[in-house]
């Protein structure tokens, strides 16, 4: 291990992380380092250490294996932390079994067509204008509208979610002290909104995710009430969250390379190839959910306490010269392309079938829909969120001629 800055997550490296990241798996695979938040932790950046670390049973994702050793988190209610980024096995495994149903390819692919419908429909508005905002116009509805209407969450109620986890995942960074009051109360508005929900859907259930997860809790016993409201918040936040995020990273990239944009819409067959690259290459989660060794470990050659809080950097994994070949690049014909941006092992991310359809509607849909599409970003360059966890937009401007 070799000193790094103490805080790496600055303005110019949450603009530019494969640069930042570059340096840091460069200097040494593991790195101890201080989050935003002030905590301490220990920072893994390469492709092998952050793979093996995510399938170790040695690392814990409980919290109450933290042992106190700096490690903050969200501080989350009982109603919002039974889910399955604070679970170990055979709690972790008898929630995602469940879970897993509502999500296999066969499902998801029948949702394809509804994908497209809420595709063309946001697009619809914007297509007169000759201009729009391909993030909070299209990418975060989109990614909004699918994942609510899978759980059943009534229209009128999913523009508060977005506000609401941006607090928590992207928080005022020129000032904390505001950011954590806001946080704060992000967090009892989805509780409160939750359980609100939650008590609709049992005197009227429908024919949704949710209300299938009630009738597991009160009929079949197979869910605590708190594992419920944990397990919609969880779906909710990560469900719209990485999807909106990975649709304009993908898009970003995409227009940036005009010759591939035309051979995209010459060539849709290549858009599932095209959307795995881009999870690779700018996917929309920097950093893995944090872990706690259950006994010393070591990674990397670098001896880690059992308690203390270890970061795995998907980004950097997925840049690793050493496991990708031109790994700076973005090859849509890459073949060996297995990167970790939807995890490892037991944690593999359950919406990975979901998030990739999402995303290569979206992509196929603007391509098509919008003719002569091109960014108008302003000279500065994109405006990234202000998070060192997730990697997204704020915005992606576009202009296009005007269709309709």
């Amino acid at each position: 291990m070799t000193d790094a800055p103490p805080m790496p997550f600055d303005a110019e490296f949450i603009a530019d992380p494969h640069t930042g990241y570059a340096r840091l798996r460069e200097q040494a695979p593991v790195h101890r380092i201080t989050t935003p938040d002030g905590a301490p932790a220990w920072l893994v950046t390469r492709y092998a250490d952050v793979r093996a670390a995510l399938a170790d049973p040695r690392l814990s994702l409980d919290k109450a294996n933290a042992e106190g050793r700096g490690f903050t988190g969200f501080g989350l209610p009982p109603a919002l932390d039974a889910n399955l980024l604070n679970m170990d096995p055979p709690q972790h495994t008898r929630i995602r079994r469940l879970v897993s149903r509502a999500f296999t390819p066969r499902y998801v692919e029948r949702m394809r067509d509804r994908i497209q419908a809420i595709a063309d429909e946001l697009l619809d508005a914007v297509a007169p204008r000759g201009r729009a905002d391909l993030v909070n116009d299209f990418a975060v509805p989109l990614a909004a509208m699918t994942i609510c209407e899978t759980l059943g969450v009534d229209q009128a109620d999913r523009a508060d979610f977005r506000g609401w986890t941006s607090a928590m995942l992207a928080p005022n960074r020129d000032d904390p002290a505001r950011a954590k009051e806001e946080m704060r109360a992000a967090i009892g508005q989805i509780a409160r909104h939750l359980a609100d929900l939650v008590a609709r859907k049992r005197r009227n259930p429908g024919d949704d995710l949710l209300s299938s997860w009630i009738a597991a809790r009160d009929a079949e016993d197979r869910l605590t009430e708190d594992e419920l409201t944990s397990l919609a918040f969880l779906t909710l936040m990560a469900g719209y969250e990485n999807p909106a995020n990975l649709i304009g990273n993908a898009v970003l990239a995409v227009l940036r390379r005009p010759a591939l944009a035309d051979r995209l819409r010459t060539r849709p067959d290549l858009i599932p190839s095209t959307v795995d690259e881009l999870m690779r290459f700018d996917g929309p989660t920097l950093l893995a959910i944090r872990r706690f060794p259950l006994e010393d470990v070591e990674i990397g050659g670098v001896h880690i306490p059992r308690g203390d809080t270890v970061l795995l950097a998907l980004a950097s994994a997925n840049r690793d010269p050493d496991r990708f070949d031109r790994a700076d690049e973005l090859d849509i014909h890459r073949t060996d392309n297995q990167h970790v941006s939807l995890g490892h092992g037991v944690h593999f991310c359950l919406g990975a079938t979901l998030a990739r359809v999402q995303a290569q509607v979206a992509l196929g849909a603007v391509l098509t829909r919008l003719p002569d599409l091109a960014p108008d970003l302003p000279e500065t360059g994109p405006r990234w969120r202000p998070s060192y966890r997730a990697h997204g937009l704020l915005e992606l401007p576009v202009v296009f001629t005007p269709v309709g």
